[in-house]
């Protein structure tokens, strides 16, 4: 529980981190679409997976990252157990931190959809996760594997997702991403430390 003196300056913290991750979707969603309604639906969709993890957070604003896994999976209907398969330990993320894991979230999820595993009928993601520790450091280490699907290759181009997934992370986390475009479907594993 936050102590009541500091209660305060740790709101505006938060505050001060979502404003800025706000102002960053807002910018690089404009500059992936063309016309006002594409990017409108863009900017909406990235709002509302910033809106749902702010909803599971708690009273401190820590985020449990199952919990932010299987809302974000939810939202878009694959069912856990069928399409998604969750395995890791129970964790929780410091608010800035899920917040930014959560945009790379959505980002797979969605990507998943359109292009991946989630777009096939026989298609799944297999999401796995754990905890390293190595001296003082712990570091999460997470694995998202996509199977059965028709996607080959690199794509030719790089959007919004895969900036958020190879440079936003890298600045915010201090994350490694390492996407694998194999014949069965994207694997991307992301390192980070954790506090």
């Amino acid at each position: 529980m936050l102590d009541q003196q500091d209660a305060p300056g740790e709101l505006r913290h938060r505050l001060r981190g979502t404003v800025a991750l706000l102002r960053m979707i807002i910018r690089k969603s404009s500059e992936s679409r063309s016309d006002l309604d594409s990017y409108m639906g863009l900017l909406e969709d990235r709002l509302d997976a910033i809106a749902r993890v702010q909803s599971i957070a708690d009273e401190q604003g820590a985020i449990e990252l199952q919990k932010l896994l299987a809302d974000e999976l939810l939202h878009y209907r694959p069912l856990e157990g069928v399409r998604v398969r969750l395995a890791g330990p129970e964790l929780a993320l410091q608010p800035r931190m899920g917040q930014v894991f959560a945009l790379a979230v959505h980002e797979l999820t969605v990507n998943a959809i359109e292009h991946g595993a989630l777009g096939s009928d026989t298609g799944r993601v297999d999401i796995k996760w754990r905890v390293s520790a190595a001296g003082t450091e712990s570091k999460l280490i997470f694995v998202w594997n996509e199977n059965d699907t028709a996607t080959v290759g690199k794509p030719s181009r790089q959007g919004f997702g895969t900036e958020v997934l190879t440079r936003t992370l890298v600045y915010e986390l201090r994350a490694t991403t390492n996407l694998e475009f194999e014949p069965g479907g994207l694997r991307c594993t992301i390192e980070f430390p954790l506090p």
